[in-house]
């Protein structure tokens, strides 16, 4: 089974929440996309942060995830966000993750959030902490 295939069948229910689809996935870059809906907005109707953290943290654990030791596990333990710019209601953004440190107990990640047309939403910098299985 491929990493994206991996991911896919992954329940997370918040992600399936935000409307998140898995476009590309590898140990080294995770891509998908979410479609800006009024209820992940704020007003004016633009994405809201939160939304716009969440989705970051999605990829961020997801590209953890198929760098993990078999039987172990993954929880954020910090993250950053740069807001660059609004993601009107009704457009998609797209996130591209890749890895800064992939580490044997922690591995941080980057993850560039767009509009469609290529225009910056937000830059998310978080770390995740690797979770050994008992």
């Amino acid at each position: 089974m491929d990493e994206l295939e991996r991911l896919k069948e992954l329940k997370l229910p918040f992600s399936e929440l935000l409307g998140i689809k898995f476009l590309s996935a590898s140990k080294e870059r995770v891509t998908a996309e979410m479609l800006v809906r009024d209820d992940l907005c704020t007003r004016p109707a633009v994405l809201h942060g939160g939304a716009a953290m969440a989705f970051a943290d999605t990829l961020g654990a997801a590209a953890t995830v198929l760098n993990l030791p078999e039987g172990s596990w993954t929880t954020t333990i910090e993250s950053k966000t740069n807001f660059l710019g609004p993601a009107p209601a009704g457009t998609k953004v797209i996130g591209e993750t890749t890895p800064v440190h992939r580490g044997r107990r922690t591995m941080v990640w980057q993850t560039r959030i767009a509009t469609e047309a290529g225009k910056a939403v937000a830059l998310v910098t978080q770390t995740q902490m690797v979770l050994e299985g008992k």
